[in-house]
């Protein structure tokens, strides 16, 4: 049942049908469309028009990558432009259905790019960036940050509880997951059974997988095992053996079709962790 009144979305169409019109539009589309009239915009950006999307197979996956952005000078509030040698960073949203690329407008608060570590995790048609340090400053944030497809903008979420950088972030259920990182004094946080830093979290099934990382008595050292977190009853088990040891998990894990864990790094000769340019469509992304 819709809470929402549906009114005339469009003259001459009963109700239903003009629903069924606006769910066929492209999400591309919307932030346009939600100009037209008050309506439109409060139908198009509610939560439950995008479950009837989804429901009736109007919707469509996308890619979302980080990207270093072309060197610029850094703009701090305080000391005014400065050089920076470090990357900045965004984010570029590939569309399988038209095979285009698109840049997401950069998060207001950090005009200059992400915060440096920051980790991504999409939910119920958004996007959601939590973390990091200060591109500037290098301080340790709490900051979460929502970006919306509908309207292409970025809203404030509620703050982490405490300051985390290279932690486990997944999924599942209208939920994000955080698990393991470091604290702003480099000191392993404990999300489970033991405390980790700079772990990688995949979500297999109804489980949330953090992979790997070391403890603050062992920096640099990775450990071979993982602990997955049970969503329905919300119990941790350990995992021994279900990474390689001394193997850094940032960006690489993977699952195979058997439902193990493996490394994007080894599935192809030609692929390597690392920075890398490619050129498409016409220019470089």
């Amino acid at each position: 049942m819709w809470s929402l009144k549906l009114i005339e979305l469009l003259p001459g169409l009963p109700e239903e049908l003009g629903l069924e019109c606006l769910a066929r539009l492209p999400y591309s589309a919307h932030p346009v469309a939600s100009q037209v009239c008050g309506p439109w915009r409060t139908l198009l950006e509610s939560q439950q028009f995008y479950h009837h999307r989804k429901k009736n197979g109007h919707t469509h996956k996308v890619a979302c990558l980080v990207q270093a952005l072309p060197h610029k000078p850094v703009v701090s509030e305080s000391d005014g432009p400065k050089s920076n040698d470090s990357h900045s960073y965004g984010i570029a949203v590939f569309d399988p259905v038209s095979c285009s690329w698109q840049r997401v407008d950069p998060v207001p608060k950090y005009p200059n790019g992400l915060p440096l570590f920051c980790q991504l995790a999409s939910c119920e048609g958004k996007l959601v960036a939590m973390g990091g340090w200060d591109p500037v400053s290098y301080d340790p944030v709490t900051d979460v940050f929502v970006y919306d497809f509908t309207n292409s903008q970025w809203r404030k979420g509620n703050d982490m509880p405490s300051k985390r950088s290279f932690f486990a972030i997944g999924s599942y259920s209208g939920r994000v997951y955080v698990a393991g990182g470091h604290d702003e004094n480099k000191n392993a946080l404990k999300s489970a059974w033991s405390g980790a830093r700079r772990v990688s979290g995949v979500v297999i099934g109804d489980e949330f997988w953090v992979v790997s990382g070391y403890g603050t008595e062992s920096q640099g050292v990775f450990e071979g095992g993982a602990e997955a977190l049970e969503f329905g009853s919300g119990r941790w088990r350990r995992v021994d053996g279900a990474w390689e040891v001394g193997q850094c998990p940032r960006q690489c894990v993977g699952v195979g079709r058997d439902g193990k864990l493996t490394s994007w790094s080894e599935l192809d000769s030609a692929v390597r962790v690392g920075t890398c340019g490619v050129t498409v469509g016409g220019g470089p992304w």
